[in-house]
């Protein structure tokens, strides 16, 4: 277990010239060095998880913070950290770095920056820019993918220009109605339309989020929304991770299946496979995925969204050019580290392995472990850190960059880390997630709900572990029948503390003395 008072070891990198070209086509950047460095340029857990990949691999890191972060673990587990705000390429050029590794979120996405970063030599893990553009502007994705002969959400064709034309076509559409911002993330731009009264409202609210939101990054964007209609009451979300290389046009495909459970939008839990999918349908859209990605000659690893509904049709919502924060599931089951095979693809290596040496066994689930207080509408919950025991035993994995007295900032995601399980059933990986659950300590979150709930003052940070227990003890979620609307369904079973018995403040307090 890390603590504050452990020495973390850090090795002495000599640094090494590297002569390098520039290549802004399709394919890895062929760098002529004689050996690589990688300049991590994220934070938190996939920071850590980045690191760790690129160690077993021989590769030193070079880390990038802010100030809150100086003690971050990431800090100090890379060869050198560096304080870099305002010029994170900077800090590569200067540390004679020749790969760049994104994680994802940041700059994962930022095809301006995959440019720059190609202008300087540096070798961006990740898909090239064209491809970066014309997965991350929503409408034309859409676009593209109905010209692959992909099935796409019934919907807007291209963008919105005035809330009129909105209007016409989500009557025409028919309600309820999706409107996504064509840019953003992370759930901002997104509103469900349930009945005409809602939908102007909702437009505006969609509209000023996303603004606000992309607007810190300097970039303003009008004009940028779309309606889907949402084909029925009850829809998955279903991802196929896939990874393409410079020689083939396909090298691997994987399912990545994980129907989720939804709060603001976001990822709260998710599994794969999913267990709403036959082999046709896992088969079909796998197929459907590979069409999408070498439809633009993409390369390296990303992950392809669709909408399942029902009926058991299926349709393209979007494509991440990136790694997804939901990739243990898909290494657990398929045994593969998509890390290393983001950063030899990137080398320009060629996979020694094809598609039919993949095979998915058994069943693996994630939960995103946040500093919220999820029985107080997801209530942010920073602070320090008191004590940290992650769980452990048989197929458990947790990806953390926590530890004892660690403060969880306030101007950061609430993540503190990704707690995996796998068993070869899915009933079996339930009862090893919640075992996994009840294993994990952080500040005793389960004391803090209920001290929150009985208005008392806590020490520490909520965290949701309580809250995904209730969501493995439902019965709909035991039964595979879970949908983006799945929060919202059982709001009455999730609404307070895992198996609480009330106690007066005295018993309590007196409790927790002896």
């Amino acid at each position: 277990m890390v603590g504050s008072g452990i020495i973390f070891p850090r090795k002495n990198v000599q640094a090494i010239h590297q002569s390098r070209k520039s290549n802004k086509r399709g394919g890895p950047l062929r760098v002529t060095c004689r050996d690589d460095k990688i300049l991590v340029a994220n934070r938190g857990e996939i920071a850590v998880r980045v690191i760790r990949t690129a160690h077993e691999m021989g590769i030193p890191c070079v880390a990038v913070y802010s100030t809150i972060d100086k003690d971050a673990l990431h800090v100090k587990l890379a060869d050198e950290a560096y304080l870099v705000i305002p010029n994170v390429l900077s800090a590569a050029i200067s540390r004679e770095c020749t790969m760049l590794h994104p994680g994802y979120g940041f700059l994962s996405e930022n095809a301006l920056f995959v440019d720059m970063c190609r202008d300087h030599g540096i070798n961006f893990i990740g898909p090239n820019p064209d491809s970066i553009r014309v997965m991350g502007d929503k409408a034309t994705a859409r676009e593209t993918m109905k010209n692959a002969g992909v099935p796409t959400v019934p919907g807007s064709d291209g963008l919105l220009q005035s809330t009129e034309e909105g209007i016409k076509l989500a009557n025409e559409i028919g309600y309820p109605v999706m409107i996504k911002a064509t840019a953003g993330g992370g759930g901002r731009g997104m509103r469900l339309a349930k009945e005409p009264d809602e939908f102007v409202k909702l437009l505006q609210q969609a509209k000023s989020e996303a603004g606000a939101a992309l607007e810190m990054m300097g970039v303003i964007w009008k004009n940028t929304f779309k309606i889907q209609g949402t084909l029925s009451s009850r829809f998955l979300q279903i991802s196929m991770e896939t990874l393409f290389t410079l020689e083939s046009v396909i090298a691997v495909f994987r399912h990545s299946l994980p129907p989720f459970s939804l709060r603001r939008n976001q990822k709260l839990l998710e599994e794969a496979p999913s267990p709403a999918l036959t082999a046709e349908l896992r088969k079909a859209m796998g197929d459907a995925a590979v069409s999408a990605a070498a439809s633009i000659g993409y390369v390296g690893v990303g992950t392809v969204e669709f909408l399942l509904d029902e009926r058991g049709s299926f349709y393209f919502m979007e494509m991440n050019t990136r790694i997804q924060v939901e990739h243990p599931v898909t290494e657990m089951i398929s045994s593969f580290d998509l890390i290393e095979q983001q950063i030899r693809v990137a080398r320009g290596e060629k996979l020694d392995y094809t598609q039919e040496d993949i095979v998915l066994r058994g069943h693996s689930i994630e939960c995103r472990i946040n500093a919220e207080d999820p029985f107080k509408g997801f209530r942010p919950g920073p602070g320090r850190i008191t004590s940290y025991i992650p769980s452990g035993g048989p197929f458990v994995r947790m990806d953390s960059h926590i530890y004892p007295d660690y403060v969880v900032p306030p101007s950061y995601d609430s993540l503190l880390g990704k707690l995996i399980v796998w068993a070869p059933t899915r009933a079996k990986a339930i009862e090893r997630m919640k075992r996994a659950l009840n294993d994990t300590v952080i500040t005793d979150s389960l004391e803090c709900s209920i001290l929150a709930a009985m208005n008392l003052d806590r020490t520490g940070i909520p965290t949701t572990i309580e809250y995904h227990k209730l969501i493995l003890d439902t019965e709909d979620f035991r039964n595979g029948k879970v949908d983006t609307a799945f929060i919202p369904k059982h709001e009455a079973e999730l609404a307070g503390p895992h198996q609480i018995v009330l106690a007066t403040p005295k018993e309590l307090l007196a409790a927790t003395t002896t």
